[in-house]
Parts: C-alpha cells; sequence; structure tokens
C-alpha cells in the first residue's frame, strides 16, 4: 500500500512541476506588460553583459513587453504537453535558456551580495533573494525537458517498431 500511496504522490508531484511552472511563467509573464515590473528588471537588464544591449534598441516598456510575451508562450508551450511533446520539448528548453539568463543576473547585478552580512554567500533580499528562486525554476524546467524528451523519443521509437512490424 505504502508503494501505491508513493506512486500516486510522484505522479501528482509531476503533474504540480509542470503545471507549477506554467503558472509562474504566465504570471510573472503577464506582470511584464506592467511599468512597475517594467522598472523592476531594468536593473538586472542593464548590468546584464547577455541583455544590455536590449535598450539600445527597444524602451524599458517595450522590452518588458517583449520578455513577457516571450515567457507566456514558453509557459503555453509547456502546457501544450497533453497535445504535443514536442511543442512542451521546445518550451522547456527554451525555459532551460531563459534561467540560466536570469542566474546570470547573480554574478552581473550590484547588491545581490549583502555587504552588510559580510558579502558572499549572503544574499540582499533584492535582488539576491529576488533571483535566487530560478534555481529551483531552472531544476524544474530541466526534469520537464528531460521527461519530454524521453517521452518523444520512447514514441518515435514504437512508431519504428510498429512499421517494422507491418511490413
Amino acid at each position: 500500500m505504502s508503494s501505491t500511496w508513493a506512486q500516486t504522490l510522484e505522479a501528482v508531484g509531476q503533474y504540480a512541476i509542470r503545471y507549477s511552472l506554467v503558472l509562474v511563467l504566465l504570471w510573472i509573464g503577464g506582470m511584464k506588460f506592467t511599468a512597475y515590473e517594467a522598472e523592476g528588471i531594468s536593473g538586472f537588464v542593464s548590468n546584464s553583459p547577455l541583455m544590455s544591449w536590449a535598450y539600445s534598441i527597444f524602451s524599458v516598456r517595450t522590452f518588458s513587453a517583449l520578455v513577457g510575451i516571450t515567457e507566456i508562450v514558453i509557459a503555453l508551450l509547456i502546457a501544450a504537453r497533453p497535445f504535443s511533446v514536442g511543442a512542451s520539448l521546445v518550451g522547456s528548453a527554451l525555459a532551460i535558456g531563459m534561467f540560466l539568463t536570469t542566474l546570470s543576473f547573480l554574478l552581473t547585478t550590484p547588491g545581490v551580495w549583502e555587504a552588510s552580512a559580510g558579502g558572499f554567500p549572503a544574499l540582499s533580499v533584492v535582488p539576491g533573494q529576488f533571483v535566487i528562486k530560478d534555481f529551483v525554476l531552472l531544476g524544474a524546467s530541466l526534469w520537464i525537458c528531460g521527461e519530454d524528451w524521453r517521452a518523444l523519443t520512447s514514441s518515435r521509437s514504437h512508431q519504428r517498431e510498429d512499421r517494422g512490424a507491418r511490413m
């Protein structure tokens, strides 16, 4: 009986990881359309060697909206898993890239390490603790990507076997 409960808990956890990530991406992506959030991310973007170029092309609000659209598209791709494993695989791979980028802010954003507490490894509340949560989101994205990849390759392998058996 304990094994059945463990399997049920694991199955619920798998759905919780996937759709919690979808919810977070939709919510945060939607917030990118507000002035509050656009200004909130501007310090991260302007100090990032990977992203600072964007403000020479786009306004703070426009770039934030583009990031929001990207996050929403990634969320929808991951949520499409019941209909398309391939779409979810693309979404989770994009999420990995996105969270690796946001985690780079730990190295590039001034004020991440709290000087009054001795600096590294003491994180400031903002921006340090704000960014550190992305390790969990990266982990969820990695797991989802692996699960989708395995399901896609397994499905293709079964299709090849079925075609071979019919010949």
